[in-house]
Parts: C-alpha cells; structure tokens; sequence
C-alpha cells in the first residue's frame, strides 16, 4: 500500500487487489467496511468511493531499495532481505550513534520520512533479527523487539510460533499435527527425522537463526552517481507541499553521500509538470553550497527557503533530485583549540541560508577581480560563487582604502599638492590595460607622503602631454 500510497499523502480510502481479492487497504477503507480477502466488486458494493488499485510489484521492489540505500548512512552493510525487509549489520555502528536504542530511534525517523511504516527487529543473527521483526508485525502492541545477547535472542527465539518461518509453510499442518506451535518444540524434533520429512531448508533456516551456521549477504552498492524519481500520488498545486516529497528524495542522497564518503556542493531538483500536448518544461532548482555538506536538516532547510519564494507555474506530477557537485567529505576537525564562538562550517550555513531565504544577489561578499585597475579588481560577488572563484593577488603595496572617485591634485612647483606638498616614496607602479572596453587607463602609481608623515597613494595620468596628478587611496 504505502509503495503506491506513501504515508505523507493525501488520506483517503484505498485499497491495493492482488488477482481481484483486497491485499492491503488504508484504516479509512477498513472504517467503510473493506476486508483483506474481499473481491473487487464487494468493494464496489460497499465502500463505493474507495479507490482501487492494482499491486505494482516493480514499485514495491523500488521502494525497497530506496529504503535501503537511505539506510546507508547508517553502516556500510545493507543488504536486501526477502518479504519486504532490510538488513543491517549495526555492530561497528552502535558506539557512534551512542547505542541500540538511539539508532533504532534514527533508523524509524528515516524510513518514515520516506513515507512507510516500519518494524524493527535488532538481534545477533540476521535471520533471528527478522524473526523478531516479524513477531513485531503479528502483534501490533509490539513496535519493535531488541535482544543485544545471545542468550535474551535464544529465549525470545523460542517463544516464537514457528510460522514465522516462512521454510515451516510447507509443513505446517505436519507439524501442527505433532503438537508444535512454537520454534522451540520444532528445535526438540530429532534433525535426522525432521530432515527426512521436511529436508534441509527448515534445519539450515534454525541454524542461521540459533547462530549455527553462518550468514552470507551480497551488500548493497551505491550507484556512481546520484539521481532519484519520485512519481507523486497526486498533483501538487503549490510550491510549499513539495518539501514533503522532496525529503524522501534527500533522506536518499543522504545515504548515497554517506556510503561513497561524499559531501555535495550543489544539487538541482526538477520539478516535472503535465505531459501531452499543454506539457511544459519542468522547473528547475538549483541550490549552491558555500560548503559542501551531508546533514539532513541544513540540505532540507535550504531547500524549503527556495520553495518559499517559489511559485509554479502548472501542477507538478513528479520530482527528480540529483547531485550535480560532490566532493570528499571533509573529516571533523582535530584542532585543540577550537575557534571561538562558532565555526567556519556555521558561518557558511547561514550565507547558504540568507542565500537561500533573500535571494543570489542580495547576499554579497567582496571578491577580488583579474584585473589591474584599482576600481575593477575591487568587486563585490554573490556569496554562493566566491568559492569557486581563484585569484592571485597583486604582488604590489596598496592601501586598503580607495576613494569612489580619485581627486585631482594640484601641482606646484611640478610636485602634486594636498594641504602639503607630496613626497614620492615609492613608485611606479606602471598599470596600462582596459584597451578592451570603454575604460582604458594609463597610469604611474606612488605612494607620496606629506609633512605629516601621512601616506597616499597618487596616480599620474600618462594619456595627455600635460601631466596631471590624482590621489585615488589613503594608507591607514
């Protein structure tokens, strides 16, 4: 149900047909009357408003995935399980996120940010962490079943009715026959003749269940590269409501950057419309770091300042996210003395969040240009491009304060004047570009000293025979 309906979707009453018999259904559709096992035209008769869908098994298989790569942030070792499950081998994971109980906390919050309900099941053994899963789901009081030793696992193994195992179903009124309702009456079995009867299927299946025999997964690998589809239930008419759909698309490239140790510094979100003859180009979202990051609440909080101020121009049916620009992830610092206050990495999140919030050109940072003349090479730049951004700078002396506009001198005794005559201490520094537009300049820069002692920083213009001087910049 929640593969085609997640659960952050419009409530309703629904139900999924598997060969024209009710397979799963929402709490609105079982208040109206609907029951697993009912046939389609039940339904109709019933709950004649009910929406009826049939089961989409290639969906179901790509929302397990996408729930086991958003896992990937959480270990390494993910690994697909049958009937709708994910392993996870968490024993190098449990010291960092400060123990069993946090991380089950943290593993529940992403899989329902994704949009399904989840049972977990945590033991030494995979198959006996499933069992327990399993257990949690026969019995709804019971949200999820831990056991950190291998003789708790034992003994809630035990109690188990052995039709959790699925290798049982074959056998089932057999054993049931021979009075076993529970794991641990068909473990007192003799194996010789439990084997004869059931083969080796249900032994091997206690064995990696009990620890006896060992576990072999294929582990999951992350893709290359980053892109995910998210077609919606239903069409979303502002701008706001697409955060709910687009944190499953980050709580997804959370786990890929995490697994491939990336950090991203820029990712676009697509924003598909209606299709046919009046389709449209999608719309386009580009969000740039000033550092590249992997946190869940920055990426989306980012995000959710763009759509603020975003307004559709047409429903939007689909959403695609992809990680145009990632890089390595930088390793926490190892600085015995921090910096005070807070840091670099909190400093650019909040350019990143007024970049966000106030828009690219209103949040402005001083950049220097390639360039030789005083009033270009000074710039100002959106704060989002002035990483990417290199230059070396000049070489030369000058003052950290120009004039908006130079002030012509004036000359006596063939020494430029200001309140003093000027004395030459340094110089030339000869600039003579801008030939390529309407600003060209040929100059002879000096860094001139008055009675004061004071500095300045003059010009002499080059282009005319008179010479004429200007002071374009005072030293501190």
């Amino acid at each position: 149900m929640e593969a085609l309906r997640p659960r952050w979707s419009k409530p309703g009453r629904y139900a999924v047909l598997e060969r024209d018999r009710v397979l799963a259904m929402t709490q609105e559709a079982a208040a109206s009357g609907v029951q697993i096992g009912m046939r389609r035209n039940g339904v109709i008769a019933i709950a004649p408003g009910t929406q009826l869908h049939e089961r989409d098994e290639a969906k179901e298989a790509a929302a397990l995935n996408d729930v086991a790569l958003a896992l990937l942030q959480y270990t390494p070792e993910v690994a697909l399980a049958d009937e709708a499950g994910v392993l996870l081998e968490v024993r190098a994971s449990l010291r960092f996120f400060q123990g069993p109980r946090a991380l089950c906390r943290r593993v529940c919050a992403t899989v329902n940010a994704l949009g399904f309900a989840v049972r977990i099941g945590m033991a030494p053994t995979a198959q006996g962490a499933h069992l327990l899963a399993c257990r949690a789901v026969c019995v709804k009081s019971e949200k999820r079943r831990r056991t950190m030793r291998m003789e708790g696992m034992v003994r809630l193994l035990d109690a188990l009715p052995f039709t959790l195992l699925r290798e049982t179903h074959p056998y089932a009124d057999w054993l049931e026959g021979i009075g076993c309702t529970t794991l641990a009456d068909v473990r007192k079995l003799p194996r010789a003749g439990l084997q004869r009867r059931g083969g080796k299927a249900v032994l091997e299946a206690l064995d990696r269940a009990y620890a006896l025999a060992p576990e072999l997964f294929e582990w999951l690998q992350p893709p290359p590269t980053f892109s995910a589809y998210l077609e919606l239930p239903e069409r979303i008419e502002y701008a706001e409501a697409v955060l709910f759909a687009a944190r499953r698309l980050i709580v997804q490239m959370i786990g890929w950057l995490v697994a491939r140790q990336f950090a991203v510094s820029r990712f676009i979100l697509l924003l598909e419309h209606e299709r046919g003859r009046t389709a449209i180009d999608p719309t386009l979202i580009e969000i740039a770091l000033a550092e590249a990051a992997w946190h869940e609440e920055h990426l989306t909080r980012l995000l959710k300042e763009r759509l603020a101020r975003l307004t559709l121009p047409a429903a939007i049916i689909a959403l695609r996210l992809k990680a145009e620009q990632v890089c390595s992830m930088m390793p926490p610092t190892d600085s015995l003395f921090p910096e005070p206050g807070r840091t670099r990495e909190d400093f650019h999140r909040l350019l990143e969040l007024l970049t966000a919030r106030l828009g690219n050109a209103c949040v402005l940072a001083p950049m220097p240009v390639a360039d030789y003349r005083p009033e270009v090479c000074n710039a100002w730049m959106p704060a989002a491009d002035c990483r990417s951004v290199a230059f070396n700078p000049l070489p030369a002396e000058r003052p950290f304060w120009l004039l908006e506009k130079p002030i012509a001198l004036l000359v006596r005794d063939h020494r430029p004047f200001y309140g003093s005559p000027l004395t030459l201490v340094r110089g030339p520094e000869r600039i003579e570009c801008g030939w390529w537009d309407s600003g060209f300049a040929a100059r002879d820069y000096f860094v001139a000293q008055d009675k004061d002692g004071a500095c300045y920083w003059i010009y002499r213009e080059r282009l005319k025979e008179e010479v004429h001087w200007f002071l374009h910049g005072m030293f501190a």
